[in-house]
């Protein structure tokens, strides 16, 4: 593993790694608090499925405005780490605070505004890799920093669990996960830098009346495809409850959900420059078959050993389409126009992840999780079928 991280580190700009330590500890921080949400939620505050669903809907749905305005405007400026700087500092701050909460309405407080964070700085940050990093290595630029941050998504429920395990109450983890939001800060601060003037995408400042048409069909298609996908792409939280559903305890939850980064971390650094090679489309479209197997996988399954080893399968998928998505984006964008790109795809899955969220648990609770996740694996499917229209690259007469 250190060797394959070394021989893709060598193609990658300095600023790319230090994006990746930054989003390494920022998701130790989250990852100590996330996958002990939805036992928090029914064990300590007494609420269930539906209300779960509700909170990580409109967590993820409410930022979807602030990543196209943040896309927008970091084109207009010319700048990305503030935005960078501002986000990171936002949701560090807050995400520990829900080791004070009492109710569920204070927890979908906190995760909204940690989300606000993450609506202020993804885009920027997204557009940042691709300004800095060469076309031809771009999926491996993604790739190596998706890789660190499901790195620090492995660390962080392994020292949640650590801490649980020696008689730490839930609370207390929640708030010591304030020691690696500081880092990320120093971190940012010290080491992440912007292209130099003359080496800034060209082209005039964007009117954002004028997107549709600069960005061009293929990149809207491909938008249109992930949010069918992203329809019925729910929370992840719904697979630890259906974890805990099938017998696994809180803290062997947060261990399989350490297993399942280290699943992401493995096949975001392998497929990501397999993209550069081989292209972006075969490689989305396997990601998102393998999706729809493992959640149909989920609804027809009973046993405890089923259910966990589809679940750390399911982290293959992030690998094959999380860095693959990121450089398709940016290779069907305008230089110019990154940065409102990102804010688009972004808010794209941002807007489609609330009533994926809030239609899965109203399905998992009326009908049965066998039914919510079937849903989830047809529209997956019918996802699939969108994507085969999308080219490769940008054409260069639409350059």
């Amino acid at each position: 593993m250190a060797r394959l991280f070394q021989r893709i580190r060598r193609g990658v700009p300095t600023t790319v790694v230090a994006l990746g330590v930054v989003s390494f500890f920022t998701d130790m921080s989250s990852e100590m608090i996330y996958p002990l949400i939805p036992v928090f939620l029914v064990g300590t505050l007494g609420v269930g499925a539906a209300a779960l669903g509700v909170i990580e809907g409109v967590a993820e749905s409410t930022a979807a405005l602030l990543k196209v305005v943040s896309g927008w405007w970091t084109d207009r400026v010319s700048k990305r780490k503030p935005f960078v700087l501002a986000g990171y500092g936002i949701a560090g701050a807050v995400r520990p605070l829900i080791g004070f909460a009492t109710s569920w309405v204070q927890v979908g407080a906190i995760r909204f505004t940690d989300r606000v964070g993450k609506g202020v700085r993804t885009s920027p940050r997204d557009a940042l890799i691709a300004d800095v990093t060469p076309t031809a290595s771009r999926g491996a630029a993604y790739g190596l920093h998706r890789a660190m941050d499901n790195a620090g998504a492995l660390v962080g429920p392994l020292i949640a669990a650590a801490l649980l395990g020696v008689g730490l109450a839930i609370r207390s983890v929640f708030i010591l996960a304030v020691i690696p939001a500081v880092i990320v800060i120093v971190v940012i601060v010290k080491w992440v830098k912007e292209p130099e003037p003359e080496e800034r995408p060209a082209g005039p400042r964007p009117s954002i009346w004028s997107h549709g048409r600069e960005l061009g069909a293929p990149y809207w298609w491909l938008l249109a495809s992930i949010l069918v996908f992203t329809l019925g792409n729910s929370t992840d939280a719904f697979l630890l409850l259906r974890l805990n559903d099938a017998g696994v305890s809180a803290a062997w939850i947060a261990v399989l959900w350490a297993l399942l980064s280290g699943m992401k971390m493995i096949f975001s650094l392998v497929v990501g420059p397999m993209s550069d090679r081989y292209g972006r489309k075969r490689l989305q479209i396997a990601g998102w078959v393998l999706y729809a197997l493992v959640y149909l996988g989920m609804a027809l399954v009973s046993s405890t050993a089923a259910v966990i080893g589809l679940f750390i399968i399911y982290g293959a998928y992030f690998g094959f389409t999380e860095p693959v998505e990121r450089a398709w984006v940016a290779g069907l964008a305008p230089a110019n126009l990154r940065g409102s790109a990102f804010g688009y795809y972004n808010a794209t899955i941002g807007i489609g992840a609330l009533p994926a969220s809030v239609v899965f648990g109203a399905i998992w609770v009326m009908l049965s999780p066998a039914a919510a996740f079937t849903f989830g694996a047809v529209l997956a499917a019918v996802a699939v079928l969108m994507l085969l229209r999308v080219p490769e690259e940008r054409s260069p007469a639409t350059n």
